[in-house]
């Protein structure tokens, strides 16, 4: 089986392309299929999120390129951009996946969540779009502080 042990940024010339969701795309080591049936192992030092538009360079040099699918999820609307900050602070406090723009967050469905959200004033709407969020503090190293959540 063909091996990938490389990730390359968004400028490339791809064979073939992989398309997966957030989930999918959070990986190390595993048996990946192309969207044109490429078999290959992927096998990184460590797991990482595969970003939509990276490429996967296979050992025999052909490269598939990332497309992340399009999942549901909130994109998720402040009145201004302290309460923005303010609703950003409180999704990181529960550690959940978001996505972050100038004007706009996304996150994963969650009906308590979005409940929580209106009741801070946010507007928040069902959309459906590729789902790539911030990689946070601890991404290399794994998750290591200790603090109690309410």
């Amino acid at each position: 089986m063909i091996t990938a042990r490389t990730i390359l940024p968004h400028n490339h010339t791809a064979t073939d392309t992989i398309t997966l969701d957030e989930t999918g795309r959070h990986r190390r080591r595993v048996k990946m299929v192309s969207d044109n049936g490429i078999e290959f192992l992927l096998d990184l030092p460590e797991a990482r999120l595969l970003r939509h538009g990276e490429g996967i360079e296979l050992e025999d040099g052909r490269i598939i390129r990332v497309i992340a699918e399009p999942e549901p999820l909130y994109e998720v609307r402040a009145e201004n951009p302290q309460h923005l900050v303010a609703l950003s602070w409180q999704l990181g406090n529960r550690h959940l996946p978001t996505q972050i723009f100038a004007d706009h967050l996304r996150i994963r469905q969650d009906r308590v969540i979005r409940e929580m959200l209106l009741g801070l004033g946010a507007s928040v709407t069902e959309i459906l779009a590729p789902f790539d969020p911030e990689s946070g503090a601890y991404s290399g190293g794994g998750h290591h502080h200790h603090h109690d959540h309410d």
